[in-house]
């Protein structure tokens, strides 16, 4: 027996001409459907995530010493170094404000400490560099060992070590602090405490770690404690004789100058394991090739008159003055007089991951 089926040709046509939902709507629909999942199509992100190269984070912007000298002073009659710390004004960022950043992964501020102040003792998994700009004779402790500063010294605080500083002369002292904070606030890694004492312990004499690791000799039988240069203060009176050297025996590069990085006697690396920290002369009347990079470098100046000429601005770089150049920015670096540039980025980490980039023009 055949079973009829009844037709309705009202029926087929409303459903032949029903359109069938777009592409579109679709995935928007599914997108929805699996947000309380806590998931989304990596297919709409995937440009943004990883992108053809690098959406530059920060602006370049300059600090002019003399424009901020007088807020730093004036911080000391609101406040002790012992009651803040660590009388520090940040250097922020333009283009980030209010995350305590000069670059997307560097924390940089200007530091001062008045004559008879102790700054308190703590530690902090965070690798602190300083760089001496004004004052003479003060000091800073560090992991058993007190070093006096002077301008144009490096001096290193390597990450988890006891340091205080104090100022046993008749003026102010000041420097640039550097600090991989943002970076290590990414591994969520941040640890700090606080010493029971406001002077940690000094347990080694004036020049001890210089004396055993800086002269290219090491104990015998010594090994590393950490990633960081055994050697903390690389004072500027040596720096110089290197860069003077180094310029009557060579002609400069033509995208640096004369540049010489800061190294760990122990194994020729980066001194510290995060920043990098290097330092060049440039001869008067030179001007570099346009260079650009993935790290983000903050030059200081430290001797002469030179100009970062940098997306479409002229920065003027005097003594003491303090210029960011966001990483994957180009930038040329023009002296008026022999000049001489400190600089820190975060160059050392991108290598040890493998994705540090330069573009030389």
């Amino acid at each position: 027996m055949t079973v009829g089926l009844a037709f309705h040709p009202e029926a087929a046509v409303t459903i032949s001409t029903m359109p069938a939902p777009s592409a579109t709507v679709r995935r928007e629909e599914f997108y929805e459907r699996i947000a309380p999942q806590r998931m989304a199509p990596l297919w709409t992100r995937i440009k943004s995530l990883v992108p053809k190269e690098p959406t530059p984070i920060g602006v370049p912007h300059r600090w002019g010493y003399a424009d901020v000298r007088p807020f730093l002073m004036e911080s000391a009659t609101l406040i002790s170094a012992e009651e803040a710390e660590r009388r520090v004004l940040i250097l922020e960022n333009p283009a980030l404000v209010g995350q305590s950043q000069i670059a997307s992964t560097i924390y940089a501020g200007l530091q001062l400490i008045m004559p008879g102040e102790v700054a308190p003792a703590h530690r902090h998994t965070q690798s602190a560099l300083r760089f001496v700009l004004e004052g003479s004779g003060a000091y800073t402790a560090v992991d058993g060992e007190k070093t006096l500063m002077e301008p144009g010294d490096f001096v290193i605080t390597p990450s988890w070590t006891w340091h205080h500083h104090g100022n046993d002369s008749a003026g102010p002292m000041i420097w640039v602090d550097g600090l991989d904070i943002p970076m290590v606030a990414a591994f969520n890694s941040t640890f700090r405490e606080d010493h029971r004492e406001a002077k940690a312990d000094v347990t080694r004499p004036d020049g001890d770690a210089l004396a055993r690791y800086g002269m290219g000799l090491l104990p015998i039988d010594y090994r590393a404690r950490s990633l960081n240069s055994p050697i903390f203060n690389y004072p500027y009176r040596r720096t110089r004789e290197a860069l003077a050297t180094l310029a009557r025996t060579g002609d400069p590069d033509s995208h640096h100058g004369y540049l010489m990085r800061y190294v760990n006697p122990l194994d020729g690396g980066w001194a510290m394991p995060t920043l990098a920290t290097m330092i060049r002369l440039l001869p008067k009347g030179f001007a570099t090739r346009s260079y650009r990079s993935s790290d983000s470098m903050i030059f200081v100046g430290v001797e002469g008159r030179a100009t970062v000429s940098v997306a479409g601005q002229s920065l003027p770089l005097s003594p003491r003055d303090v210029v960011v150049v966001p990483g994957w920015i180009g930038y040329t670096l023009a002296a008026d007089e022999e000049s001489v540039v400190f600089g820190f980025s975060d160059r050392v980490a991108q290598e040890k991951l493998g994705i540090f980039r330069e573009a030389r023009q």
